[in-house]
């Protein structure tokens, strides 16, 4: 049933897959979640007797969201798929597909709000020595780990972003790495003495790994070619398991630590905002209610009378 659904609307999903690239910009990562969202849609939709997209009603959408969480799926798995059904059905009837988009008055979940597990300054500064140690043993791939732990905390870049680096983006003279964002946005970070040291190190052996296929990739692994995001999410997985107490973050809670250690030492709102690369000023505000929370906590703990 479901590879004859897929076969029925190849030409579909593909029109699809190209508009999210080449209009929206999209990530792969972005655009495989998304085709997935449409093709748990269309699979439904089937069992329901339901050839054609024309055909589908907000009921059918709604049942379709139903049936998600009767069957256990999270608040903010249904939310994403309640998006990614909008986004679908609006660029269906905007090229003339449909007739009417039947999204219109859809409405999912609200996501629930989990504050981002972060480090703690010192939790940090450990990490990043223990980095610097280890870089020590002059292994090339020690360095490059390094910098870029350093530049992840120093910049909050996302971990796409940090692997898609070219050694043009970098100016260690200015300390600011030009970033290639979410919608193909560009957008200058500026980072710390540090990760310029931390990367200039990293120069320095570069070319020991790097290989004919290397190309201008800012960083590389073992094989010359440019590291992938698992690269590194295992590069940062394998420092913090040295640290006990420290939560067991990914890059990405690198960038979180960034930014609320940012707020922590008094940087404005907007300026996080233009650092992290979020179109939203209210996706940045996040990092002010973790902030606040870790003060209630300290508060707490320290107060006679809390």
């Amino acid at each position: 049933m479901a590879a004859d659904v897929l076969e029925q609307h190849a030409e579909l999903l593909h029109a699809y897959a190209r508009h999210l690239g080449a209009e929206r910009g999209r990530s792969a990562h972005t655009r495989r979640a998304y085709l997935g969202d449409i093709r748990h849609l269309l699979a439904f939709a089937a069992g329901q007797g339901i050839d054609t997209i024309g055909d589908l009603r907000i009921g059918d959408l709604r049942s379709w969201l139903g049936a998600q969480a009767d069957g256990g799926a999270a608040r903010a798995t249904i939310a994403r798929r309640a998006a990614s059904a909008r986004t679908f059905l609006r660029w269906a009837e905007h090229t003339g597909r449909i007739a009417t988009d039947p999204s219109l008055r859809l409405v999912a979940p609200k996501r629930q709000a989990h504050l981002p597990e972060v480090l703690r300054q010192g939790e940090a500064s450990q990490l990043l020595d223990l980095a610097a140690a280890r870089a020590d043993d002059d292994d090339p791939i020690h360095v490059r780990d390094r910098a870029m732990l350093e530049l992840l905390y120093a910049s909050g870049i996302r971990v796409g972003e940090l692997a898609g680096l070219d050694v043009d983006d970098l100016d260690v003279v200015q300390d600011v790495v030009r970033v290639l964002g979410k919608g193909a946005k560009e957008r200058i970070v500026p980072f710390g003495t540090p990760a310029r040291r931390a990367l200039e190190s990293w120069l320095a052996v570069r070319s020991r790994l790097v290989r004919d296929d290397s190309g201008p990739a800012l960083f590389l692994g073992r094989r010359g070619r440019r590291v992938d995001t698992r690269q590194v999410r295992s590069a940062v997985h394998e420092l913090l398991s040295h640290l006990p107490d420290a939560p067991d973050l990914g890059p990405h809670g690198l960038r979180h630590s960034a930014a609320t250690h940012l707020l922590e030492g008094g940087a404005d709102l907007r300026m996080v905002q233009e650092i992290l690369g979020h179109a939203s000023l209210a996706t940045t505000q996040i990092y002010t209610h973790v902030s606040v929370d870790r003060l209630r906590r300290s508060y707490e703990q320290a107060h006679p009378r809390a």
